[in-house]
């Protein structure tokens, strides 16, 4: 018998006008925005929720397209553990978007210390700890317009 998830999230690799990603940060960690999928919803569903939560961008779920990267694994973060899984869209927010971080939950305000736009080479040069990991090769590759046939397995960074 398969084992559940403890958690299965929706992620968003967004790119601005300038091609630079998005990334918030929490404590040493810089990650993507996105979040857990709630019962009932798609992961599409998901992500343009938490985009719009984290973000104040309003996306949706169709306009994300499809997944283009997945990760996921086996992780103890003291709050759960167990099975996890992301999935990972593209998307370009719109010239002279503004990031509104208003719509935070209350864990978001009380633990995110941050946010920046990346580019590319500031990913693969950065010596932060930035996940998913392999995000700098999968945004050359997005912003090249080699979007994979398939979602790309990325490595789990747990």
């Amino acid at each position: 018998m398969a084992e559940e998830y403890a958690r299965r999230s929706a992620r968003v690799i967004l790119v601005d006008p300038e091609d630079r990603v998005l990334l918030f940060r929490s404590g040493d960690l810089w990650f993507t925005p996105g979040g857990g999928i709630e019962d009932g919803e798609t992961p599409a569903q998901a992500a343009s929720r938490e985009l719009r939560e984290e973000t104040g961008l309003l996306v949706r779920p169709e306009q994300l397209g499809p997944v283009v990267a997945e990760s996921g694994g086996y992780a103890e973060l003291g709050w759960t553990s167990g099975l996890f899984s992301d999935a990972y869209y593209f998307h370009r927010s719109p010239a002279g978007f503004v990031v509104d971080t208003s719509g935070f939950q209350p864990v978001e305000m009380s633990s995110m210390s941050g946010h920046r736009w990346w580019t590319a080479e500031e990913l693969a040069a950065s010596e932060k700890q930035v996940v998913p990991w392999e995000l700098a090769a999968l945004v050359r590759d997005l912003l090249a317009g080699r979007l994979p046939a398939t979602p790309v397995r990325l490595t789990w960074h747990h």
